[in-house]
């Protein structure tokens, strides 16, 4: 127990009481007032040497290129928007490096560059999102924008992307600042229509009024565990400054945009010649931010997204790549599962260009690889468990993806 009697010292300086313009007691011993200042500089300088050396060692181990080469080893094809994704990734390590050492007397201030990815649905946005999660070693977390409406009405708060970035973060705050954020199907929060209307448009340009904050960077108050804000709820402080934003959407209709300003441009004897350089296929590599306004999006918001990139539409020799090629391919997952089982999966290559006609045909995209490729398989996974004895080795031929695809409902899908 500590003294009673006599001068009371601190435990850590041996100041006396007198001195010190304040002593605290503890159980054991005492502390004053300057060692209490002191032990907070202490822990301070610690967290920012902490936050530099994340930074540091960060911007050692990663570079655009190889950024992109992780990509390239889940992601087929995209290169325009992975090359994008991995140059914003590696300016954001830099400006939190840059910001934890900056002086106060620096003039140039380095603005972040929120960036945008537009492509049809299927091609690969939120996939290179959830590969970047697995490279980085910042706080990462992907929101989606349909489930916002403006304040006071059914649905979730803005802010309530923040949550996630601070779950993400076991509630670190300072992790949580230096994270990045993807906010997935942006274009469904378009303003509904330039005309004036009697019923506000509560999910679509006043969730875009409110997301400006965030984007740009400013301190916001955001509820611990997502949802409505309260005014008699506890709010936990996060300053937006140092988070990467990045937003996808499939944006659909725009070619239409983008076709339509590209022909008024076309006029006189030049006109023939301009049709034959635009590749009518592939509209989305010709997007502007004008076509995004023409889409929906207030001009405030794209001004907050200064870097825009595109997906291209998925061909067949992309989708065939995208079925055996990748690190966790689709191909190679029904093969891991046949292992487990004792079987040897085979799949021939008339079956799997079958499967890649198909989802063309479809326009499903990549999602619906799996949709297929579950729609021939699903009997063969219900009755190869139950076998006393798996064969060694099973091969998935033409014949046989056509006749269980034809057996099932996905065949009667038409071609959109």
């Amino acid at each position: 127990m500590a003294k009673t009697t006599g001068n009371i010292k601190c435990s850590f300086c041996d100041r006396d009481k007198k001195d010190a313009k304040m002593l605290i007691a503890g159980i054991n011993g005492h502390i004053c007032d300057q060692c209490v200042s002191q032990a907070y500089r202490i822990v301070t300088s610690e967290a920012e040497q902490e936050s530099q050396q994340f930074a540091d060692d960060a911007l050692n181990l990663l570079k655009p290129a190889g950024i992109k080469k992780f990509l390239d080893d889940y992601v087929i094809g995209q290169e325009q928007a992975k090359k994008v994704m991995s140059v914003a990734v590696y300016n954001h390590f830099k400006r939190v490096a840059r910001s934890s050492k900056m002086d106060k007397e620096e003039e140039v201030e380095i603005e972040k560059s929120n960036l945008i990815l537009v492509g049809e649905t299927g091609t690969g946005k939120t996939l290179i999102a959830r590969t970047i999660a697995r490279l980085l070693n910042v706080p990462f977390c992907i929101a989606d924008a349909t489930v916002l409406t403006e304040a006071g009405y059914v649905g979730e708060d803005v802010e309530s992307v923040l949550t996630r970035l601070l779950q993400a973060s076991d509630y670190n705050v300072k992790a949580a600042e230096r994270g990045i954020v993807f906010i997935d199907e942006l274009d469904k929060i378009a303003r509904k229509g330039d005309n004036p209307s009697i019923t506000r448009d509560v999910s679509g340009e006043g969730v875009q009024q409110g997301l400006l904050k965030l984007l740009e960077g400013s301190i916001v108050n955001v509820p611990p565990q997502g949802g409505r804000k309260h005014p008699e709820a506890k709010m936990i402080q996060v300053n937006t400054k140092n988070i990467l934003f990045i937003c996808g959407g499939a944006f659909v209709g725009i070619e239409k945009i983008i076709a339509k300003r590209l022909n008024t441009q076309a006029v006189g004897y030049s006109s023939s010649a301009n049709e034959q350089t635009i590749d009518r296929d592939n509209f989305l590599q010709y997007i502007t931010p004008t076509d995004l306004k023409s889409f929906g999006l207030i001009p405030e918001l794209i001004g907050r997204l200064p870097v825009l990139s595109y997906l291209s539409p998925l061909d067949a020799l992309t989708l065939k790549r995208i079925l055996t090629e990748p690190k966790n391919a689709l191909i190679k997952q029904y093969q891991q599962l046949f292992e487990m089982e004792g079987t040897k999966l085979i799949f021939d290559d008339e079956a799997l260009n079958f499967i890649v006609d198909k989802a063309v045909e479809y326009k499903l995209g990549a999602r619906g690889l799996r949709s297929l490729c579950e729609a021939i398989m699903m009997d063969l996974m219900y009755e190869l468990p139950s076998l006393k004895k798996a064969p060694v080795e099973f091969i998935v031929s033409l014949d046989y993806a056509r006749e269980k695809l034809t057996r099932s409902t996905i065949s009667r899908l038409k071609a959109a």
